[in-house]
């Protein structure tokens, strides 16, 4: 069993709908994926901070309001962490990223961009899976050429 502290994730919404992904290599899967901006929890800090933290890390973005959507067990067989959900509404860009030894891209993406992504398997990760189908009340995807409803 791995304990673990806790994390955020965070869907950063800019003030024109879409939203940013980031680019992480993650060496369990070989592979760089597309997320959301996420992290583990400092000692005593509280998922509201661990958000804010992570997506101006990340991105170089701040949210003009953060908006908590839930937690959920990343995998309760193995793992104790769960993770606490929130999207930031209209995120505005302050800085430059300060992330970038694990972050390589930014990305910018609209539904229809996303949708891309999910169809050819390169959003493959289960908590960025979640925060965008909550967040566009996206159904199950059914076959690859189905639209999720």
């Amino acid at each position: 069993m791995v304990i673990h502290p806790g994390a955020a994730a965070v869907l950063p919404v800019l003030p024109d709908g879409r939203v940013l992904l980031v680019r992480q290599y993650r060496h369990p899967v070989e592979r760089s994926l597309w997320e959301i901006p996420a992290g583990t929890l400092e000692p005593g800090e509280t998922p509201e901070t661990c958000a804010r933290r992570e997506l101006l890390e990340e991105t170089g973005h701040e949210p003009g309001r953060l908006s908590a959507q839930g937690a959920f067990h990343s995998s309760p067989g193995y793992t104790t962490e769960r993770i606490q959900l929130f999207v930031a509404y209209d995120a505005r860009r302050v800085s430059e990223p300060t992330g970038e030894h694990e972050i390589s891209a930014v990305g910018t993406f609209t539904e229809d961009d996303l949708l891309s992504l999910l169809r050819a398997g390169e959003l493959v990760d289960g908590k960025s899976w979640l925060a965008l189908s909550l967040h566009y009340r996206w159904g199950w995807p059914g076959d690859a050429g189905e639209r999720p409803k």
